[in-house]
């Protein structure tokens, strides 16, 4: 008896131990799309923003005539109240477009028609500023992207923001819900960023320390280096502020993470948002959590949130944010601590984003094949299988240049001064049709290969742009006619770009997701390369179901090309059954024809 109760007791704490460690089933085969949610979609006119919501938000000035920016205009073209001087990167941080979760809401069919199964938000709490990686609050959603802002503060102003018993529910968080609600209808997933190593200026933990200095009940929250003498004119108020940047007060650790009084506070926003009718049934509520600067904060803070989360849902995703160790020498992070099954399902893959950038569009600082899939293989052995099935496999996002500005500017070294704001020789113009070419079969590449593929918001439909600020321009979409991309930051001549709407390059990727999600070999864990040369790139993916060899062209010309092939084709009858190419198989050898910048997958009939 003794025997079957311990063997009962370890069963269950194997059990119970899964549902922390398993990577989500459902993350094995998504395709993610990242929203940049002011710059998505402009569904409702009137919760746009005005001046007063951007107060407490870089450069902290009022400005002569502001307005909310028109959505399809000229992006470099300085506004009427941006003509003062100061030139176009300046006043970028004041632009408010209007995007809002009814635009999310009304635009959640065309990411069903586009292949999209989950989706990642960046911040959507309120905040003053465009990207709300400065929040104000973690328990309301900001106010302009629902339909009553001036509402939604009278039920701020009637809760005590420190006590979980007195949060009610704004038209915001309400709209919020609802999207939860549509997008799961639609069995598409969603995630939000959580950003726990900081807040704003304006949050209101913080606003009260700095209203009553010592006496503030919330002052272990930060790390305080002196308290304002309010007999003196002077302000010496002083903290820590993440990186020194005092427009983002840090959130105080000690050996454990978080201190408690934040670390209490964030588990209650955890409940919050992921069961928000608190019945046990986590349905209603997000699905995971990207977790910004997530390597500045104590993997210790980390294993709990993850317990909180797989406590509500055990079938929760959380993505980390683990990129540059020493950004200064090139040098990335391997997160294979984040990766155990304790802290992370997944990070976002900077480092084979990198690796695809330099295969597919560099010039003449290209990697050749040999050097790609080794770099590509030698990832995936640093991660559990588990984790490489889930991986947010990225191409860029709203901390890089666009990849359609990428491929114009094919030799740069990644992420760095990959814009025009720290760049003066970064081109700035829309990539060409030769460009473009690029871009769909690094697409492609995407797809075919381990860990969930990501596209970020606008890469779909032709966008592009350099660094953070351009690469959060506003959606160019089919039913918004653009003005034409003259204007120059420093109002030099070039010529002029068409900005519309590249539905040739949306049916591409609705081919390509189509195409992955309909073969199960595509979200295997297996992918063994095969040896080639000048510039032909080929492996085999394959599970117990089917078996499928990749070729890809990287070339700009035409290849005609001989590959050994695995054992597991050899003597079997092969078929096309993506892209164009006539197979020819003697012995162990095939013969493929491709066109430039072009790629098949052949396989097993």
């Amino acid at each position: 008896m003794k025997n079957i109760i311990l063997l009962l007791f370890i069963s269950f704490q194997i059990f119970a131990q899964s549902k922390i460690s398993n990577t989500p089933d459902w993350a094995k085969k998504a395709v993610w799309y990242q929203i940049f949610p002011e710059r998505f979609r402009n569904g409702d006119a009137k919760n746009d923003p005005t001046e007063k919501d951007f107060v407490g938000a870089w450069p902290h000035e009022k400005t002569n005539g502001w307005q909310t920016s028109s959505w399809n205009g000229d992006w470099y073209e300085l506004q009427p109240w941006e003509k003062n001087g100061k030139g176009f990167y300046y006043h970028l941080q004041q632009r408010r477009y209007g995007g809002d979760l009814q635009g999310v809401i009304d635009k959640l069919d065309y990411l069903n028609e586009l292949g999209i199964t989950a989706i990642y938000l960046n911040p959507i709490f309120e905040s003053p500023s465009l990207h709300k990686y400065d929040a104000s609050f973690y328990h309301h959603i900001d106010n302009n992207f629902g339909p009553s802002p001036e509402k939604d503060i009278e039920i701020w102003n009637s809760e005590n923001h420190g006590d979980a018993k007195t949060w009610k529910w704004t038209t915001a968080d309400l709209l919020f819900l609802k999207l939860i609600q549509e997008s799961h209808k639609r069995n598409i997933k969603i995630i939000i960023d959580g950003v726990f190593n900081h807040t704003g200026l304006t949050f209101w933990a913080f606003e009260d320390v700095k209203k009553n200095g010592a006496d503030s009940k919330y002052k272990s929250w930060y790390t305080i280096k002196n308290y304002d003498n309010p007999s003196t004119e002077k302000n010496e108020f002083e903290y820590e502020g993440w990186f020194g940047i005092k427009e983002l007060p840090e959130i105080r650790e000690d050996e454990n993470g978080l201190v408690d009084a934040p670390r209490e506070h964030i588990k209650q926003i955890v409940k919050r948002w992921m069961d928000p009718n608190g019945d046990g049934n986590p349905e209603d509520g997000i699905d995971g959590w990207r977790l910004d600067v997530a390597d500045m904060v104590s993997n210790n803070f980390w294993k709990d949130f993850r317990v909180w989360v797989r406590e509500i849902n055990p079938e929760a995703y959380l993505v980390g944010e683990v990129w540059w160790e020493d950004w200064n020498n090139d040098k990335m992070r391997n997160a294979e601590p984040w990766l155990r099954g304790d802290v992370f399902d997944a990070v976002m893959n900077y480092r084979w984003a990198r690796e695809c950038v330099y295969y597919f569009a560099a010039d003449k600082t290209k990697i050749d094949e040999k050097e790609f899939s080794t770099r590509v293989q030698n990832l995936l052995k640093e991660y559990r299988d588990d984790a490489n099935l889930v991986l947010l496999n990225l191409l860029d996002s709203h901390d890089t240049d666009r990849f359609g500005s990428r491929v114009v500017n094919p030799d740069l070294k990644y992420d760095k001064r990959v814009g025009y704001v720290d760049n003066k020789d970064y081109q700035i113009r829309k990539p060409n049709e030769v460009e473009i070419e690029k871009i769909k079969l690094i697409a492609f590449f995407q797809m075919m290969s381990v860990g969930a593929p990501c596209i970020y918001y606008g890469t779909e439909s032709g966008m592009w742009g350099g660094d953070d600020p351009d690469c959060r321009k506003p959606m160019n979409w089919n039913d918004i006619k653009f003005a034409d991309e003259k204007a120059h930051p420093d109002n030099l001549t070039r010529s002029a770009d068409v900005n519309s709407f590249n539905n040739d390059l949306f049916n591409w990727y609705k081919s390509i997701i189509n195409f992955r999600k309909s073969h199960s070999a595509l979200s295997s864990k297996n992918i063994e390369f095969v040896e080639t040369e000048n510039e032909i790139l080929a492996f085999h993916r394959f599970d117990e179901k089917e078996k499928l060899f990749v070729v890809i062209n990287n070339s700009n010309i035409k290849k005609e090309t001989t590959i050994a092939l695995p054992k597991e084709f050899i003597s079997k009858k092969l078929k096309v059954i993506f892209g164009n190419s006539k197979i020819d198989l003697k012995n162990h050898l095939l013969s493929v024809s491709l066109q430039k910048k072009s790629g098949i997958v052949i396989s097993v009939d």
